[in-house]
Protein backbone atom coordinates (compact mmCIF):
# COMPACT_ATOMS: atom_id res chain seq x y z
CA UNK A 1 0.00 0.00 0.00
CA UNK A 2 1.56 3.57 -1.24
CA UNK A 3 2.16 5.59 1.56
CA UNK A 4 0.03 8.60 0.00
CA UNK A 5 -3.32 6.22 0.11
CA UNK A 6 -5.92 5.94 2.99
CA UNK A 7 -4.38 3.18 5.75
CA UNK A 8 -0.78 3.88 4.37
CA UNK A 9 0.18 4.89 7.86
CA UNK A 10 0.65 8.68 6.95
CA UNK A 11 4.40 8.33 6.19
CA UNK A 12 6.94 9.50 3.55
CA UNK A 13 9.51 6.79 1.88
CA UNK A 14 12.10 8.30 4.20
CA UNK A 15 9.96 7.35 7.51
CA UNK A 16 8.77 11.15 8.21
CA UNK A 17 5.59 12.22 9.20
CA UNK A 18 2.10 12.98 8.06
CA UNK A 19 2.28 15.10 5.44
CA UNK A 20 1.33 18.34 7.30
CA UNK A 21 4.26 17.71 9.49
CA UNK A 22 6.49 19.74 7.37
CA UNK A 23 9.34 19.11 5.20
CA UNK A 24 11.93 16.11 6.37
CA UNK A 25 15.09 16.67 7.53
CA UNK A 26 18.00 16.80 5.19
CA UNK A 27 20.70 14.84 7.18
CA UNK A 28 18.14 12.31 8.12
CA UNK A 29 17.42 11.44 3.95
CA UNK A 30 21.34 11.65 3.79
CA UNK A 31 21.85 9.06 6.10
CA UNK A 32 19.18 6.92 4.75
CA UNK A 33 20.59 7.06 1.66
CA UNK A 34 24.05 5.77 2.58
CA UNK A 35 22.24 3.24 4.64
CA UNK A 36 20.53 1.82 1.34
CA UNK A 37 23.33 1.94 -0.69
CA UNK A 38 25.48 0.51 1.66
CA UNK A 39 22.61 -2.22 1.82
CA UNK A 40 22.77 -2.52 -2.23
CA UNK A 41 26.19 -3.63 -1.68
CA UNK A 42 25.98 -5.90 0.35
CA UNK A 43 27.65 -3.43 3.47
CA UNK A 44 25.01 -4.27 5.79
CA UNK A 45 21.76 -6.97 6.60
CA UNK A 46 18.22 -5.77 7.29
CA UNK A 47 17.92 -6.02 11.60
CA UNK A 48 14.43 -6.61 12.88
CA UNK A 49 12.70 -5.60 9.70
CA UNK A 50 9.90 -8.10 8.18
CA UNK A 51 11.10 -10.79 5.94
CA UNK A 52 9.37 -9.10 3.40
CA UNK A 53 11.09 -5.58 3.09
CA UNK A 54 14.41 -8.04 3.27
CA UNK A 55 13.65 -9.82 0.36
CA UNK A 56 12.72 -6.77 -1.68
CA UNK A 57 16.64 -5.29 -0.56
CA UNK A 58 17.90 -8.46 -2.07
CA UNK A 59 16.19 -8.04 -5.44
CA UNK A 60 17.11 -4.62 -5.45
CA UNK A 61 21.30 -5.83 -5.01
CA UNK A 62 20.70 -8.36 -7.81
CA UNK A 63 19.49 -5.82 -10.08
CA UNK A 64 21.98 -3.39 -9.56
CA UNK A 65 25.12 -5.75 -9.97
CA UNK A 66 23.29 -6.94 -12.91
CA UNK A 67 23.57 -3.21 -14.24
CA UNK A 68 27.03 -3.07 -13.35
CA UNK A 69 28.10 -6.15 -14.92
CA UNK A 70 26.36 -5.07 -18.08
CA UNK A 71 28.02 -1.15 -17.87
CA UNK A 72 31.43 -3.17 -17.08
CA UNK A 73 30.99 -5.53 -20.08
CA UNK A 74 30.03 -2.60 -22.36
CA UNK A 75 33.05 -0.77 -21.39
CA UNK A 76 35.03 -3.74 -21.91
CA UNK A 77 33.84 -4.28 -25.57
CA UNK A 78 34.52 -0.37 -26.27
CA UNK A 79 38.19 -1.09 -24.74
CA UNK A 80 38.17 -2.91 -27.98
CA UNK A 81 38.40 -0.17 -30.25
CA UNK A 82 41.27 1.44 -31.72
CA UNK A 83 42.16 3.60 -34.34
CA UNK A 84 45.74 2.67 -36.87
CA UNK A 85 46.81 5.25 -38.61
CA UNK A 86 47.77 6.23 -42.28
CA UNK A 87 51.91 5.64 -41.47
CA UNK A 88 51.28 2.35 -39.59
CA UNK A 89 49.65 -1.19 -39.65
CA UNK A 90 47.91 -2.96 -36.51
CA UNK A 91 49.12 -6.52 -35.55
CA UNK A 92 46.29 -8.46 -33.94
CA UNK A 93 47.42 -11.54 -31.54
CA UNK A 94 44.96 -13.83 -30.56
CA UNK A 95 46.18 -15.49 -27.11
CA UNK A 96 49.60 -14.34 -28.25
CA UNK A 97 49.39 -15.73 -31.35
CA UNK A 98 49.35 -13.92 -34.53
CA UNK A 99 45.57 -13.71 -36.30
CA UNK A 100 45.88 -10.53 -38.59
CA UNK A 101 46.89 -7.37 -39.60
CA UNK A 102 45.01 -4.42 -39.80
CA UNK A 103 45.70 -1.12 -42.50
CA UNK A 104 44.68 2.60 -41.59
CA UNK A 105 41.61 2.98 -40.03
CA UNK A 106 38.84 2.48 -36.95
CA UNK A 107 38.86 -1.18 -35.85
CA UNK A 108 37.79 -3.60 -33.37
CA UNK A 109 39.10 -6.33 -31.93
CA UNK A 110 38.50 -8.72 -28.58
CA UNK A 111 39.65 -6.85 -25.34
CA UNK A 112 42.10 -8.20 -23.39
CA UNK A 113 43.12 -10.79 -22.01
CA UNK A 114 41.65 -12.76 -25.64
CA UNK A 115 43.21 -10.38 -28.27
CA UNK A 116 45.71 -7.19 -27.98
CA UNK A 117 46.51 -5.27 -30.94
CA UNK A 118 50.33 -3.43 -31.31
CA UNK A 119 50.87 -0.35 -33.50
CA UNK A 120 53.75 -0.92 -35.95
CA UNK A 121 55.09 2.41 -37.93
CA UNK A 122 55.48 1.42 -41.59
CA UNK A 123 56.71 4.43 -43.17
CA UNK A 124 59.62 5.68 -40.87
CA UNK A 125 62.76 5.40 -42.36
CA UNK A 126 65.53 4.61 -40.03
CA UNK A 127 69.25 4.53 -41.10
CA UNK A 128 72.85 2.80 -39.69
CA UNK A 129 76.50 3.84 -41.27
CA UNK A 130 78.92 1.48 -41.99
CA UNK A 131 82.50 1.84 -42.50
CA UNK A 132 85.68 -0.46 -42.61
CA UNK A 133 88.76 -1.31 -44.51
CA UNK A 134 88.28 -4.28 -46.88
CA UNK A 135 90.71 -5.81 -49.20
CA UNK A 136 89.33 -5.99 -52.95
CA UNK A 137 90.23 -8.11 -55.89
CA UNK A 138 93.41 -6.90 -57.27
CA UNK A 139 94.78 -7.20 -53.40
CA UNK A 140 94.38 -2.97 -52.72
CA UNK A 141 92.77 -2.08 -49.48
CA UNK A 142 90.24 0.73 -49.81
CA UNK A 143 88.62 2.36 -46.92
CA UNK A 144 84.58 2.20 -47.62
CA UNK A 145 81.77 4.13 -46.14
CA UNK A 146 78.51 3.89 -46.74
CA UNK A 147 74.89 4.45 -45.27
CA UNK A 148 71.58 2.03 -45.43
CA UNK A 149 68.26 3.49 -45.09
CA UNK A 150 65.44 0.65 -44.21
CA UNK A 151 61.87 0.94 -43.59
CA UNK A 152 59.31 -2.27 -42.12
CA UNK A 153 57.86 -3.66 -45.10
CA UNK A 154 55.73 -6.58 -43.18
CA UNK A 155 54.77 -5.85 -39.31
CA UNK A 156 53.72 -9.51 -39.07
CA UNK A 157 57.44 -10.63 -39.77
CA UNK A 158 58.99 -7.41 -38.07
CA UNK A 159 57.38 -8.05 -34.75
CA UNK A 160 57.49 -11.92 -34.55
CA UNK A 161 59.99 -13.84 -37.15
CA UNK A 162 63.22 -12.48 -36.15
CA UNK A 163 64.19 -11.38 -32.68
CA UNK A 164 65.93 -8.33 -33.70
CA UNK A 165 65.79 -7.33 -37.74
CA UNK A 166 67.84 -4.12 -37.30
CA UNK A 167 70.99 -6.38 -35.34
CA UNK A 168 70.24 -8.82 -38.85
CA UNK A 169 70.07 -5.97 -41.06
CA UNK A 170 74.01 -4.68 -39.82
CA UNK A 171 75.00 -8.10 -39.80
CA UNK A 172 74.08 -8.73 -43.54
CA UNK A 173 75.27 -5.78 -44.44
CA UNK A 174 79.02 -5.92 -43.65
CA UNK A 175 78.55 -9.42 -45.26
CA UNK A 176 77.43 -8.23 -48.48
CA UNK A 177 79.75 -5.33 -48.18
CA UNK A 178 82.97 -7.40 -47.95
CA UNK A 179 81.55 -10.04 -50.34
CA UNK A 180 80.50 -7.24 -53.13
CA UNK A 181 83.89 -5.12 -52.50
CA UNK A 182 86.31 -8.33 -52.70
CA UNK A 183 84.76 -9.03 -56.11
CA UNK A 184 85.46 -5.58 -57.45
CA UNK A 185 88.69 -4.30 -58.56
CA UNK A 186 90.07 -0.44 -56.82
CA UNK A 187 89.93 1.40 -60.11
CA UNK A 188 85.98 0.49 -60.61
CA UNK A 189 85.45 1.44 -57.16
CA UNK A 190 87.34 4.78 -57.10
CA UNK A 191 85.57 5.49 -60.03
CA UNK A 192 82.51 5.00 -62.22
CA UNK A 193 81.81 1.42 -60.26
CA UNK A 194 80.89 3.57 -57.13
CA UNK A 195 76.95 2.79 -58.20
CA UNK A 196 76.91 -0.36 -59.51
CA UNK A 197 78.19 -1.64 -56.32
CA UNK A 198 75.71 0.54 -54.25
CA UNK A 199 72.78 -1.03 -56.20
CA UNK A 200 74.56 -4.30 -56.04
CA UNK A 201 74.80 -4.13 -52.51
CA UNK A 202 71.11 -3.11 -52.16
CA UNK A 203 70.05 -6.02 -54.10
CA UNK A 204 72.13 -8.37 -52.01
CA UNK A 205 71.01 -7.02 -48.62
CA UNK A 206 67.45 -6.76 -49.65
CA UNK A 207 67.53 -11.01 -50.43
CA UNK A 208 69.27 -11.60 -47.33
CA UNK A 209 66.33 -10.01 -45.74
CA UNK A 210 63.72 -11.60 -47.28
CA UNK A 211 65.38 -15.10 -46.36
CA UNK A 212 65.80 -14.21 -43.06
CA UNK A 213 62.19 -12.52 -43.41
CA UNK A 214 62.58 -9.90 -40.96
CA UNK A 215 59.78 -7.60 -42.67
CA UNK A 216 62.72 -4.82 -43.57
CA UNK A 217 62.84 -3.16 -47.19
CA UNK A 218 65.82 -1.71 -47.82
CA UNK A 219 65.17 1.65 -49.65
CA UNK A 220 69.03 3.01 -50.43
CA UNK A 221 72.20 2.64 -50.36
CA UNK A 222 74.12 5.64 -49.95
CA UNK A 223 77.94 5.53 -50.63
CA UNK A 224 80.68 7.25 -49.98
CA UNK A 225 83.40 7.77 -52.39
CA UNK A 226 85.66 5.25 -51.38
CA UNK A 227 89.20 6.23 -50.51
CA UNK A 228 92.93 4.56 -49.92
CA UNK A 229 94.27 4.29 -47.15
CA UNK A 230 96.75 7.34 -45.61
CA UNK A 231 100.04 5.78 -46.46
CA UNK A 232 99.13 5.59 -49.97
CA UNK A 233 96.85 8.52 -50.37
CA UNK A 234 99.56 10.48 -52.62
CA UNK A 235 100.33 7.53 -54.95
CA UNK A 236 96.96 7.36 -55.41
CA UNK A 237 95.90 10.82 -55.95
CA UNK A 238 98.87 11.08 -58.57
CA UNK A 239 96.66 7.96 -60.08
CA UNK A 240 93.76 9.46 -60.13
CA UNK A 241 95.28 12.47 -61.95
CA UNK A 242 96.73 11.00 -64.52
CA UNK A 243 93.32 9.32 -64.93
CA UNK A 244 92.00 12.87 -65.30
CA UNK A 245 94.41 14.53 -67.72
CA UNK A 246 93.99 10.76 -70.20
CA UNK A 247 90.21 11.94 -70.55
CA UNK A 248 90.75 15.10 -70.64
CA UNK A 249 93.35 14.40 -73.86
CA UNK A 250 90.78 11.68 -74.99
CA UNK A 251 87.90 14.48 -75.14
CA UNK A 252 90.14 16.92 -77.10
CA UNK A 253 90.96 14.36 -79.47
CA UNK A 254 87.59 13.33 -79.82
CA UNK A 255 86.79 17.49 -80.37
CA UNK A 256 88.90 17.82 -82.83
CA UNK A 257 87.92 14.30 -84.62
CA UNK A 258 84.23 15.67 -84.74
CA UNK A 259 85.71 18.95 -86.32
CA UNK A 260 87.80 17.36 -89.19
CA UNK A 261 85.73 14.28 -90.60
CA UNK A 262 82.58 16.58 -91.42
CA UNK A 263 85.20 18.49 -93.35
CA UNK A 264 86.85 15.26 -94.71
CA UNK A 265 83.56 14.13 -95.84
CA UNK A 266 82.27 17.15 -97.42
CA UNK A 267 85.66 17.29 -99.71
CA UNK A 268 85.21 13.45 -100.48
CA UNK A 269 81.39 14.09 -100.92
CA UNK A 270 82.64 17.15 -103.40
CA UNK A 271 85.41 14.57 -105.28
CA UNK A 272 82.74 12.12 -105.66
CA UNK A 273 80.49 14.39 -107.60
CA UNK A 274 83.82 16.37 -109.81
CA UNK A 275 84.46 12.41 -110.81
CA UNK A 276 80.83 11.69 -111.42
CA UNK A 277 80.88 14.68 -113.22
CA UNK A 278 84.25 14.10 -115.25
CA UNK A 279 82.88 10.75 -116.26
CA UNK A 280 79.56 11.95 -117.34
CA UNK A 281 81.50 14.42 -119.50
CA UNK A 282 83.37 11.54 -121.41
CA UNK A 283 81.16 9.50 -121.72
CA UNK A 284 78.72 11.97 -123.39
CA UNK A 285 82.22 13.41 -125.40
CA UNK A 286 83.06 9.21 -126.41
CA UNK A 287 78.86 8.30 -127.41
CA UNK A 288 78.77 12.03 -129.83
CA UNK A 289 82.11 11.20 -131.09
CA UNK A 290 80.90 7.32 -132.06
CA UNK A 291 77.31 9.26 -133.07
CA UNK A 292 79.91 11.50 -135.49
CA UNK A 293 81.76 8.59 -136.89
CA UNK A 294 78.64 6.86 -137.58
CA UNK A 295 77.36 9.42 -139.40
CA UNK A 296 80.16 9.93 -141.39
CA UNK A 297 80.80 5.81 -142.30
CA UNK A 298 76.96 6.05 -143.34
CA UNK A 299 77.60 8.99 -145.80
CA UNK A 300 80.94 6.98 -146.56
CA UNK A 301 79.12 4.01 -147.76
CA UNK A 302 76.80 5.97 -150.00
CA UNK A 303 79.50 7.91 -151.78
CA UNK A 304 83.48 7.36 -150.65
CA UNK A 305 84.98 9.46 -153.20
CA UNK A 306 83.24 12.24 -152.38
CA UNK A 307 83.34 11.80 -148.50
CA UNK A 308 87.02 10.64 -148.49
CA UNK A 309 87.75 14.37 -150.44
CA UNK A 310 85.73 15.97 -147.73
CA UNK A 311 87.26 14.17 -144.90
CA UNK A 312 91.07 15.20 -146.47
CA UNK A 313 89.78 19.00 -147.16
CA UNK A 314 88.73 18.99 -143.18
CA UNK A 315 91.70 17.61 -141.99
CA UNK A 316 94.17 20.09 -144.13
CA UNK A 317 91.75 22.96 -143.04
CA UNK A 318 91.83 22.08 -139.73
CA UNK A 319 95.90 21.25 -139.75
CA UNK A 320 96.73 24.57 -141.60
CA UNK A 321 94.88 27.00 -139.62
CA UNK A 322 96.44 26.24 -136.67
CA UNK A 323 100.24 27.03 -138.55
CA UNK A 324 101.00 30.11 -139.55
CA UNK A 325 104.13 29.07 -141.95
CA UNK A 326 103.56 26.29 -144.86
CA UNK A 327 106.11 25.01 -146.71
CA UNK A 328 105.26 23.18 -150.10
CA UNK A 329 107.44 20.73 -151.59
CA UNK A 330 106.64 21.45 -155.44
CA UNK A 331 107.42 18.70 -157.65
CA UNK A 332 110.07 19.74 -160.33
CA UNK A 333 111.86 22.53 -158.38
CA UNK A 334 115.32 22.07 -156.14
CA UNK A 335 113.75 24.46 -153.02
CA UNK A 336 110.85 24.13 -150.86
CA UNK A 337 108.26 26.86 -151.19
CA UNK A 338 107.68 29.07 -147.94
CA UNK A 339 103.93 30.83 -147.60
CA UNK A 340 103.34 33.16 -144.59
CA UNK A 341 100.42 32.39 -144.00
CA UNK A 342 99.88 35.26 -141.33
CA UNK A 343 100.92 37.72 -143.40
CA UNK A 344 99.13 36.66 -146.54
CA UNK A 345 96.16 36.82 -144.13
CA UNK A 346 97.21 40.25 -142.13
CA UNK A 347 96.94 41.60 -146.29
CA UNK A 348 93.67 40.50 -147.21
CA UNK A 349 92.23 41.72 -144.10
CA UNK A 350 92.03 44.87 -145.26
CA UNK A 351 90.39 43.76 -148.70
CA UNK A 352 87.67 41.79 -147.20
CA UNK A 353 86.58 45.04 -145.25
CA UNK A 354 86.18 47.39 -148.52
CA UNK A 355 85.03 44.57 -150.19
CA UNK A 356 80.74 45.60 -150.19
CA UNK A 357 78.25 42.74 -149.69
CA UNK A 358 77.62 42.88 -153.05
CA UNK A 359 80.66 41.05 -154.19
CA UNK A 360 80.21 37.51 -151.89
CA UNK A 361 81.17 36.00 -154.73
CA UNK A 362 84.64 37.10 -155.23
CA UNK A 363 84.95 37.95 -151.23
CA UNK A 364 83.98 33.60 -150.99
CA UNK A 365 86.35 32.96 -154.11
CA UNK A 366 88.86 35.18 -152.43
CA UNK A 367 88.63 33.54 -149.00
CA UNK A 368 88.61 29.98 -150.87
CA UNK A 369 91.80 31.13 -153.15
CA UNK A 370 93.97 31.95 -149.37
CA UNK A 371 92.82 28.64 -147.88
CA UNK A 372 92.96 25.95 -150.65
CA UNK A 373 96.16 24.66 -151.22
CA UNK A 374 97.89 24.39 -154.77
CA UNK A 375 96.51 21.19 -156.89
CA UNK A 376 99.98 20.39 -157.10
CA UNK A 377 100.41 20.08 -153.25
CA UNK A 378 97.34 18.69 -152.82
CA UNK A 379 98.41 15.62 -155.16
CA UNK A 380 102.22 15.48 -153.68
CA UNK A 381 100.20 14.92 -150.24
CA UNK A 382 97.98 12.42 -151.37
CA UNK A 383 100.65 10.54 -153.16
CA UNK A 384 102.56 10.85 -149.96
CA UNK A 385 99.78 9.48 -147.80
CA UNK A 386 99.42 6.58 -150.03
CA UNK A 387 102.56 5.46 -149.66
Amino acid sequence: MAWNEPGGGGKDPWGSGPNNAGPPDLDEIVRKLQERVSGLLGGRKGGGGAGGGGGGGADISKRTIGIIAAVLFIVWLFTGIYIVDPAERGVVTRFGAYAKTTGPGPHWHIPFPVESVQIVNVDEISSFSHKASMLTKDENIVDVELTVQSRIEDAANYLFQDQSPEKTLRDATETVVRKTIGGSKLDFILTEGRSAVAATIRERVQDLMNQYKTGLLVTSVNMQPAKPPDPVKGAFDDAIKAREDKERIENQAQAYSNEILPQARGEAARAIADAKAYRDRVIAEAQGQASRFTAVLTEYSKAPDVTRERLYLETIAGVLSANNTVLLDVPGGDSLMYLPLDQLMRKSEPRQANLSPASGLSQSSTTASTSTPDPRARANARERSSR
